[in-house]
């Protein structure tokens, strides 16, 4: 387990001087000057992650706008009673092709419900997700995919952590 103080302090050697992290988990909002790609830092970060704490980890970068975009685009935001606490977005490593999106096109576990939109997974589980067959691991092995799932309140947490950063 890496120690988000630790964390914040790695992203900080990297040039990140406004780094910051949320709770436990992993996540670390920072600014970075626009001359990488979110691929390339990825790949940095992870590399750095790797040389400090000997973690082969995969790292999923987003620009603030894409954070927003989630609260366009997710589909179950209008669903009627919709419960945050039941929502959860699996952000994906890389942009998934037909391939691997058909892989779990027929896939059907009701009540819960999901939706593969760019480079994250929406799940929605009414009941929970203590029962629920749908989690990053299924979707890992079935596409072929790496992805790491943050909670609904994670997400826009995350979000507005990020427009007080900006």
């Amino acid at each position: 387990m890496i120690r988000m103080t630790e964390l914040a302090d790695l992203f900080i050697s990297l040039g990140f001087v406004d780094a910051v992290t949320y709770i436990q988990s992993g996540n670390v909002i920072f600014s970075a000057d626009g001359k990488r790609s979110s691929s390339e830092l990825s790949a940095d970060i992870e590399k750095a992650i790797l040389g400090r704490f000997k973690f082969p980890i995969s790292v999923m970068t987003r620009q603030d706008t894409e954070l927003v975009k989630l609260l366009t685009v997710n589909p179950f935001l209008d669903i009627q009673g919709f419960d945050p606490s039941k929502m959860a977005v699996v952000f994906l490593h890389e942009t998934p092709v037909e391939s691997q999106i058909h892989k779990v096109a027929g896939v059907d576990f009701p009540p819960d419900k999901f939706s593969i939109i760019g480079n994250e997974i929406f799940i929605y589980c009414p009941n929970g997700f203590g029962r629920t067959k749908l989690y990053t691991g299924f979707f890992e092995k079935k596409m072929n995919v790496i992805g790491t799932a943050r909670n609904w309140k994670t997400v826009t947490t995350l979000l507005s952590l990020s427009e007080k950063h900006s």
